[in-house]
C-alpha cells in the first residue's frame, strides 16, 4: 500500500500549478495550492496517508453526505425526497437554471447546493443551533474527532458572500418547497460546509461507508445499511458535480468532491479513500485529486464497474 501511495503521490503531483483555488469564497483563496495528501482507510481500520495528511482544510460539498445522513436518519426517507430529487443535472454545482426551467422549484438532487439547502430545512430543531448540533454529532462519528468543529472565519465569508445560495433558497422558498425561515437554513448549511477536517478523517469516513455504515474501528453502525446504499448511488451519479459521468467511466468509485480541495471516495467492501488539493479544475473538481484517484482506481482495480 506504501508503495502504490507513493506512486500514486508523484502521478497526481506532475499536475501541480494546473487550476486554482476557490476565490469566489474569499477565506478559501488563502489555501496553499501546492498541498497535497492522499489516504486509505482499509476495512480493518488502518489509515495510510502521504503527502500533507494533517493539513486542515473546510469540508464543503462533502458535508452535503454528511448533511444528507443526518436528514434520513430525523425524518426519514420519504420526507427528504418530497424536497429533493434523485436525478443528475449536467449542471455546475450552483446552478439556477433547473430551478427556474422545471417550474417545480425541487431541486434535482441533494449534491446540488439548492437540493443540499433543501435537504438541511429537513432537520428538525427549535433553533439554528440545535439543527447544527445534529449535524456535527454525525460529523463526529463520521470522521472519527470527537473534537471537530467548524471554521468560524470561512463561516462568516460564506455567509457574506453567499449570494446565489441565497437566490436559490429564496426561490424555492417562494415554491414552498424550501418551508421556514431562509436564513436559518443558510446558517446551518454554512456551518456544515465550514467544518474544519483532514485526509485522513475524511478516508476513514468513505471506510464508514465502504464498509455498509459501519466503523471499521469501532465495530458501531454509523448509518443504516439502506442510507448507506442511496448515498453511494447519490455520489456515483451526481458526487463529482457536472463531472460525475466522466469521472464514473475514468476512475469508477463513488465520491464526492468540494471546493475546499477534498475528494471523499468509498469503494464497497474494500476500503475509503480521501485525497485533498486545493487547486480546482473548471468544475470545481481538486485539479491534482482527480488524477490521484484516477491512478488508484487503475492500479488497484477499484473501479465498481
Amino acid at each position: 500500500m506504501k508503495k502504490v501511495l507513493q506512486e500514486a503521490y508523484t502521478y497526481a503531483k506532475q499536475w501541480m500549478g494546473q487550476g486554482k483555488v476557490a476565490d469566489y469564497i474569499p477565506e478559501l483563496a488563502k489555501a496553499d495550492p501546492n498541498h497535497l495528501s492522499i489516504c486509505i482507510t482499509d476495512l480493518g481500520g488502518y489509515t495510510h496517508c502521504i503527502g500533507d495528511s494533517k493539513i486542515h482544510f473546510t469540508i464543503q460539498s462533502i458535508a452535503k453526505i454528511i448533511i444528507l445522513a443526518t436528514a434520513l436518519k430525523s425524518v426519514g426517507f420519504e420526507e427528504v425526497f418530497s424536497r429533493v430529487g434523485m436525478e443528475p443535472t449536467g449542471d455546475s454545482f450552483n446552478s439556477i437554471v433547473r430551478l427556474e426551467t422545471m417550474h417545480s422549484y425541487k431541486p434535482f438532487n441533494p449534491m446540488i447546493n439548492a437540493g443540499a439547502i433543501s435537504v438541511t430545512s429537513c432537520i428538525p430543531g427549535k433553533s439554528p443551533g440545535e439543527r447544527f448540533e445534529k449535524i456535527l454529532y454525525n460529523a463526529r462519528l463520521l470522521l472519527g474527532n470527537q473534537e471537530l468543529t467548524y471554521d468560524e472565519h470561512v463561516f462568516y465569508s460564506e455567509s457574506k458572500t453567499g449570494g446565489r445560495n441565497r437566490a436559490l433558497a429564496y426561490m424555492m422558498n417562494d415554491g414552498k418547497v424550501l418551508l421556514g425561515n431562509v436564513e436559518e437554513h443558510l446558517e446551518v448549511y454554512f456551518k456544515a460546509c465550514s467544518l474544519r477536517v483532514t485526509c485522513e478523517e475524511i478516508s476513514y469516513f468513505g471506510a464508514i461507508l465502504a464498509n455498509n455504515g459501519i466503523s471499521p474501528r469501532t465495530g458501531k453502525m454509523i448509518i443504516e445499511p439502506f442510507q448507506v446504499k442511496v448515498i453511494r448511488s447519490l455520489m456515483t451519479t451526481c458526487g463529482m458535480y457536472d463531472a460525475s459521468g466522466e469521472f464514473a467511466i475514468c476512475v469508477g468509485i463513488p465520491s464526492k468532491s468540494g471546493v475546499g480541495g477534498g475528494i471523499m471516495g468509498a469503494v464497497p467492501n474494500r476500503m475509503g479513500i480521501g485525497v485533498y488539493s486545493p487547486a480546482l479544475d473548471a468544475k470545481g473538481n481538486s485539479y491534482c485529486g482527480i488524477k490521484a484517484m484516477e491512478f488508484l482506481s487503475h492500479a488497484l482495480e477499484l473501479s465498481i464497474f
